[in-house]
């Protein structure tokens, strides 16, 4: 048995809602095919905007779309994706497997997109091949509402209003694919560039933001990067330099057999299993220690951890292009993201932004397409289990749960957890169980309440059991009702490989 203790009215932090947010890049089918496949297609669309994908994403209350990159947004120049689109600069897209890139889905486009969705615009910005004025001149097109050059361009290519933006990044990995640079040296481009990125809306800010700006953060365990950066940004600053750093990004991908090698989406035995969970559970080492060297320069905690690519990365599927990462998702992936998941709110107070890669058909989707078919991934159900800690508070909560795994280097916690409660007062419950055969009993306590009821639904499967075009529902979220109210509490009986989500009433 595994004790979890609960204190519902301890409240630690809010859960933003943009943890559980998404990445949209030139990749691959992502973005064409995957969100857009143009108003002339006999795939059922608005304006351009496939419908059934917009239809399951706004089901899993998608809160915010990166896009354009990810190392595409180091070497796109907006003014390319915009006007006539037979007009339209065409390119290489040298980054991911050196396809024509036609820009006809360019910024008008996504933020048809994002209305659609309704989610929040999260923009990437080309520092490492563009220019501080194009830089500018972007987020003036986007956010300007009066005359001026670029919002009478944006208004002669049919959008008379202007955008909100809250989120802009400026530049992308640029300790690697956007420029290759040293922290120092990145850190004083940083100040260099987000200086022109103008708030229009405030732009005196009187404690008011309209853009929050993100600067690049470090590639995995590089503390040495996030120092660098932090260091410099803060350095000969008369204010705290937080006014002009919102967040600051972190990049994590799980790859079981290693960065050159990967390993096979589908075909893996029990050790691989836990290798893969390890190293998702890896991430809270990465948050506690990258928020430590944070936490010297700003302990108030006012910039964000924005952790805006994760995901398990493995070899491409056999026969497709090895520049479009393609890749099927099993039930490994669901509890790759309840594990992630349960630590971003786990740290909420730091982590308040974080974007899964990619959306559709690229890494660990929550949404494959095929033509006109589509599938929803294991991993787009935990989204949907999930979603209700969107915006929640945070409360108080221990598990004291043992490790499972097949050899010691890979050994990961057993069950994970989570715990919130929302604006009426419903605690929600998440909990994984990474053990391959063990069904564990999880005694939940929640102190200073009785439980009334409880609701519940679970995704759980063989480990490689995925959902195929021929068959797209093998794994669904399914009711779960094996628990039992106690005294204190909640007794549940949590199946192997599963995720579990339980919304319970308290008096």
């Amino acid at each position: 048995m595994v004790n979890l203790t609960i204190h519902p009215d301890k409240r630690k932090a809010r859960i933003h809602k943009e943890i559980y947010g998404h990445f949209s890049e030139h990749l691959g089918r992502c973005i064409y095919g995957g969100f857009y496949v143009g108003e002339d297609s006999p795939i059922p669309n608005v304006r351009g905007m496939r419908t059934d994908v917009v239809e399951a994403l706004r089901k899993i209350r998608i809160p915010v779309l990166r896009w354009p990159g990810g190392c595409f947004a180091d070497e796109y120049h907006w003014m390319d994706g915009i006007g006539p689109k037979e007009s339209r600069k065409k390119m290489i897209n040298t980054h991911w497997g050196g396809v024509m890139e036609d820009n006809s889905f360019g910024t008008h486009e996504y933020f048809e997109l994002c209305e659609q969705l309704g989610c929040e615009a999260y923009v990437n910005g080309n520092l490492g091949s563009g220019t501080v004025k194009e830089m500018s001149e972007w987020v003036e097109y986007i956010t300007f509402e009066g005359v001026s050059p670029m919002a009478d361009l944006r208004r002669q290519n049919g959008s008379e209003n202007a955008w909100k933006l809250p989120y802009f990044g400026v530049g992308n990995e640029n300790w690697g694919c956007g420029g290759n640079m040293t922290p120092e040296y990145y850190a004083n481009e940083y100040r260099r560039y987000q200086t022109y990125v103008r708030d229009y809306k405030n732009p005196d800010n009187h404690g008011q933001k309209s853009i929050n700006k993100i600067c690049c953060g470090p590639n995995v365990d590089d503390y040495e990067w996030t120092r660098g950066v932090m260091d410099t940004c803060f350095r000969h600053c008369e204010t705290r330099f937080h006014g002009n750093m919102d967040g600051l990004s972190l990049h994590y991908y799980v790859h079981p057999e290693g960065w050159e090698i990967k390993g096979s989406a589908t075909d893996f035995d029990d050790k691989t299993w836990y290798k893969t969970l390890s190293k998702a559970w890896y991430m809270d080492e990465l948050v506690r220690r990258h928020s430590e060297i944070m936490d010297e320069y700003d302990p108030a905690k006012q910039i964000a951890l924005v952790v805006d690519e994760w995901g398990a990365w493995y070899t491409v599927e056999p026969g497709t292009n090895p520049g479009f990462l393609y890749q099927q998702n099993t039930i490994r992936d669901a509890l790759v993201a309840g594990i992630t998941l349960n630590i971003f709110n786990k740290h909420a107070d730091r982590v308040r932004m974080a974007n899964l890669a990619q959306t559709i058909n690229v890494l660990q989707s929550v949404i494959l397409t095929d033509g006109a078919d589509m599938l929803l991934t294991p991993t787009y159900h935990v989204f949907d289990l999930y979603k209700d800690h969107q915006d929640n508070d945070l409360v108080k909560s221990f598990i004291d749960s043992p490790e499972t795994g097949a050899e010691a280097e890979y050994r990961v916690p057993q069950i994970t957890e989570s715990a919130s409660v929302d604006k009426d007062g419903l605690l929600h419950i998440t909990l994984t169980n990474a053990s391959l055969a063990e069904r564990t009993e999880v005694k939940a306590m929640i102190c200073g309440h009785r439980v009334l009821s409880a609701d519940g639904g679970i995704v759980c499967g063989a480990m490689d059991q995925k959902n195929t075009f021929e068959e797209p529902d093998q794994v669904t979220v399914q009711n779960f009702s094996d628990f039992q109210i106690t005294e204190d509490g909640l007794t549940v009986n949590l199946p192997p490989r599963s995720v579990l989500h339980l919304a319970v009433k308290t008096a």
